[in-house]
């Protein structure tokens, strides 16, 4: 697949960050985030629409949300600093042109090659840039807009909602809109309590040989899967369900392939904005992210009612934070209590659901995206991703595990049954 550079500028703030803002300091949540990035692809068909034009109206409106969103554009103080000098730089904006069809991209049996539509190392780790963008013009007429965000100053709500507004200045051609207005950023101010991000141990197992594919999972399937529930759980949602069928499937693949179970843990992150006691807007940037973690020592424990059970019990425990410093020590409080289980694991796995993320619906003007996916190759890790399904038919499972036990999991008997194939 040939992929040609058309441009690449630095896209800055419409009018310059004030002086009271330009340091913007990492939250304790900020500091546990990944040193990785969050990928995101948004395909958009081929509709008639000007491309010369598009590309002006994404570059112009991007530049007016940038006047809100204000640290996107700015760089960390150093590698490892906890502010961000809000200095205006700019966001990285690519233009490539690529020969290959749009739809092989986001196709299952490609998906791994995701990472061509990101600007320079960005689908991977952080680099000078904060945010980057690609506008990926393909041979059919369609484009892919990937954007990739430092996950050290956002989750994927964060991103969720940068987006979003961008699309909202760039469908109605003023940042001042009335429908605008909704989708601009609450901020919370901390204090600098150190300028260096402290190291914490990062419970971390890599993924040798990584592939990735899609599995599609319809919402009948899904009430399928809930009547195998016999325990006691009320109402098992169906990111619980279907969380401890890929989880129990890729167990049971990693014990086919060696020919014995090897104890395993599950590392769930959860978004915590509705977990405050006083809640916080869903457009509040940072990382507001805190942990499960399933650990799974003998088969015993792999039945899908222990899973889904196991699943509530951690959900429940969350309980409520007044601070974020407190959220903040007790996902450091979980990790400690859950470590000594996760280091005698020899597989791991994580599980990110982005279900209620408003990707299907970011339109800039030309109409919704057909398709919208995750790079996650540079994870390193196995796990899952779940996202709705573009139709809101279901849910849109992208796993990532090794090889050899990708081609177990992806023929086992009893996943399939709940899979449109």
């Amino acid at each position: 697949m040939m992929i040609y550079t058309i441009s690449r500028e630095l896209i800055k703030p419409a009018s310059p960050t004030p002086f009271h803002l330009r340091s913007y300091n990492l939250s304790p949540l900020d500091q546990l985030a990944p040193e990785m990035n969050v990928p995101v692809v948004f395909f958009y068909p081929n509709n008639g629409n000007c491309t010369l034009e598009k590309t002006m109206v994404l570059k112009k409106s991007l530049s007016q949300s940038l006047t809100q969103y204000y640290p996107c554009a700015g760089r960390l103080h150093s590698p490892k600093s906890a502010s961000v000098n809000c200095n205006d730089k700019g966001v990285l904006f690519v233009q490539a042109k690529n020969e290959a069809q749009m739809d092989a991209f986001h196709d299952s049996e490609h998906i791994d090659t995701l990472d061509q539509l990101f600007p320079d190392d960005l689908v991977y780790s952080n680099c000078s840039s904060l945010v980057g963008v690609q506008l990926n013009h393909f041979a059919c007429g369609g484009i892919g807009l990937a954007v990739s965000m430092s996950h050290l100053i956002g989750d994927g709500h964060t991103l969720g909602s940068f987006v979003s507004h961008w699309a909202s200045v760039a469908r109605y051609g003023s940042l001042d809109h009335k429908e605008v207005l909704p989708f601009n950023p609450h901020f919370i101010h901390t204090q600098l309590t150190n300028s260096m991000r402290p190291k914490y141990k990062v419970i971390n197992q890599k993924c040798v040989n990584p592939v990735t594919r899609k599995f599609m999972f319809p919402n009948s399937k899904l009430s399928d899967l809930r009547n195998k529930i016999t325990n006691s759980i009320r109402n098992p949602t169906p990111v619980e369900l279907l969380t401890s069928l890929l989880y129990k499937t890729a167990m049971a693949a990693a014990t086919n392939k060696s020919g014995s179970f090897k104890p395993s843990y599950l590392y769930f992150p959860v978004e915590i904005r509705n977990r405050f006691v006083q809640k916080l807007p869903q457009n509040t940037m940072g990382n507001f992210v805190s942990v499960m973690i399933i650990s799974t020592m003998n088969t015993s424990e792999t039945s899908l009612d222990m899973l889904v059970s196991e699943i509530r019990k951690e959900r429940l425990q969350l309980g409520k934070f007044q601070s974020m410093q407190r959220a903040a020590e007790n996902r450091k409080e979980i990790l400690l209590s859950k470590l000594e289980d996760a280091e005698s694991a020899k597989t791991s796995y994580w599980c990110l659901s982005l279900c209620g993320f408003p990707s299907n619906h970011v339109d800039f003007g030309w109409g919704k995206p057909m398709d919208t996916t995750f790079a996650l190759k540079g994870t390193n890790m196995s796990g899952f991703l779940l996202k709705d399904a573009p139709n809101g038919a279901g849910i849109e499972a992208l796993v990532i595990l090794e090889k050899e036990n990708m081609a177990k999991f992806e023929n086992d008997k009893e996943m399939l049954s709940f899979c449109q194939t």
